[in-house]
């Protein structure tokens, strides 16, 4: 028989409660789902549990090769059909990959929930994966590679992460490269999709006006017939170690250069996690923060600069972006460096760090504001911590943190050593040694 668990209903407010429930499949799939009478929608999503980082170098991008594969046909449906079938239910039928996970997911009206998982798990669970598809969707990949090596901010981006996480699948880029894409075939397509797509490593998650036993109920009419595997994920290697380099390359079309600065940081699960997600608000995470205030208000040197956190299951990183002329250049990067500074010399004031908890709490409630983000963050939970945290209790963790905190992290995160930079665009003679970082 398959396990239900009630997830105890968690207060938002005085008003909003949220009733969450969780059950698992006698193969091992976990269905879970949030029950929210009030909406006339329902969102679900099929979450795989591995992504770009559990590729062998040879077969990188073959996650997302297999996410677009999905949607070329079924065993009983073309992709004409499939795109039919969504349009005439007015549902919204979408896909990605990550570094670490792969979800199908689609949002419809609650009235159209059992023909929309219908299509869903039929993609998820029977698609053809037919040569002459294959062949076109390579054409797909590679031109959508070639887009995204125009864009300079993914471009520096990658540039930084392929030598930040060097040599470990990390640092490769999700959608793999020309070399890899164009050998991909049938055989090396199905023999992925059956190492993955196995019930102990799915995910299926769905919130919006729905009742839990049907929809376990329906869920299990399609996805039971799967055969139990023998683990929920593949065998996890020791976390990568950073390499701290400086890149420079030169792009004399570009009319600003793109900056990245990083360094390693917690995984998604570390006991400081808080902590660093109020760093981050602090140091450039809003219109208020250090980096935004100093760089863009007071001098005027760019139009976009901000810092964001990547965790990861075992490690993570905490970078800066920014798009600047190329003679303010190292100004910005000595102001950016005098900020990394002053928050390992000087403890934040309460006011500050007060600011940083409302921002953060905020975010956190709006983004719980839709179905198809609460069913997002029912997988995320379940994936990473194999519970579910409340707000409530997500609140008095990020009440906890302290100023002594903000800078003990900061001590720990900004040592010269082990920083990284990446500069793109047209620099000229310009070059950035390892003092130059100094903080």
């Amino acid at each position: 028989m398959a396990a239900t668990t009630l997830i105890e209903d968690i207060r938002l407010t005085p008003r909003i409660s949220r009733s969450i429930r969780k059950t698992i499949l006698p193969n091992g799939l976990t269905v879970l789902t949030e029950s929210m009478p009030h909406l006339r929608s329902v969102s679900m999503g099929a979450w795989i549990g591995s992504g770009s980082r559990d590729e062998a170098p040879e077969i990188n991008g073959l996650s997302h090769f297999v996410e677009h594969m999905v949607f070329k046909g079924t065993t009983s449906r073309s992709a004409r059909q499939i795109a039919r079938e969504v349009d005439t239910i007015g549902g919204n039928l979408d896909a990605f990959t990550g570094k670490e996970t792969v979800c199908f997911n689609i949002k419809v009206l609650d009235e159209h929930a059992a023909p929309a998982l219908d299509v869903l798990s039929d993609l998820v669970l029977h698609p053809t994966f037919t040569p002459e598809d294959l062949d076109r969707e390579k054409g797909v990949i590679l031109e959508e590679i070639k887009i995204d090596e125009d864009n300079p901010d993914y471009l520096v981006n990658e540039m930084f992460t392929q030598n930040f996480w060097k040599g470990d699948a990390l640092g490769r880029p999700i959608l793999g490269t020309k070399k890899t894409v164009s050998s991909f075939d049938q055989a090396t397509l199905l023999d992925f999709y059956r190492d993955r797509f196995t019930p102990r490593n799915i995910v299926f998650s769905a919130a919006g006006n729905l009742e839990h036993e049907n929809f376990v109920a329906e869920v299990e009419s399609r996805f039971g017939a799967l055969a139990p595997s023998a683990s929920r994920v593949f065998p996890r290697r020791e976390a990568p170690v950073s390499t701290p380099h400086i890149t420079l390359k030169r792009k004399k079309s570009l009319e600003q250069v793109q900056l990245c600065l990083g360094v390693p940081a917690p995984g998604v699960s570390h006991s400081d996690r808080y902590a660093i997600y109020l760093l981050n608000s602090i140091l450039g995470g809003g219109m208020s923060s250090r980096l935004f205030q100093t760089i863009r208000e007071d001098r005027g040197l760019a139009y976009s600069i901000f810092s964001e956190i990547s965790p990861f299951r075992d490690t993570g990183s905490l970078c800066i972006y920014a798009g600047v002329a190329v003679d303010k250049t190292m100004q910005t990067i000595q102001l950016t460096m005098r900020e990394l500074s002053r928050l390992k010399q000087e403890a934040v004031s309460e006011a500050e760090l007060g600011r940083a908890r409302d921002q953060l709490k905020s975010n956190m409630v709006m983004g719980l504001e839709s179905g198809s983000s609460r069913m997002a963050n029912l997988a995320r939970q379940e994936m990473y911590f194999g519970r579910f945290f409340g707000v409530e209790e997500i609140t008095r963790e990020i009440e906890a943190v302290t100023p002594e905190d903000i800078q003990r992290l900061a001590n720990e995160l900004f040592r010269s050593e082990t920083m990284a930079m990446a500069l793109l665009g047209n620099l000229g003679e310009m070059n950035v040694e390892r003092g130059d970082l100094a903080c």
